[in-house]
């Protein structure tokens, strides 16, 4: 089975199920991994904390639509819109700064 992650209408990952679950790669599918409950208050998990505003869908600045929520941007991220690539077997992303890669 695999799994794909929206941000904004846009699919950002796709992977796997038990890959995304336990490797997430992009910085989206991270954080809303993180804000799943676990039901046993003895175990802590990383709390991830996205900056900055979530942008419309319908008037989304150009470039990457996560640029607002992420540290790690590059130039290209401010100019245009990133392609699905796969990046490893099964991964693919919408992203120049791949985590847990």
């Amino acid at each position: 089975n695999r799994i794909m992650v929206m941000y904004l209408g846009k699919i950002v990952e796709i992977a796997d199920n038990e890959e995304l679950f336990s490797n997430p790669c992009h910085p989206y599918t991270e954080a809303l991994l993180a804000a799943v409950p676990i039901p046993d208050p003895t175990v802590r998990r990383k709390k991830i904390i996205l900056r900055g505003t979530v942008p419309t869908p319908i008037s989304s600045p150009p470039g990457c639509r996560f640029l607002s929520r992420w540290m790690y941007t590059t130039d290209k991220c401010l100019k245009e819109e990133l392609s699905l690539v796969e990046v490893k077997k099964n991964t693919s992303l919408r992203v120049t700064f791949i985590l847990n890669s």
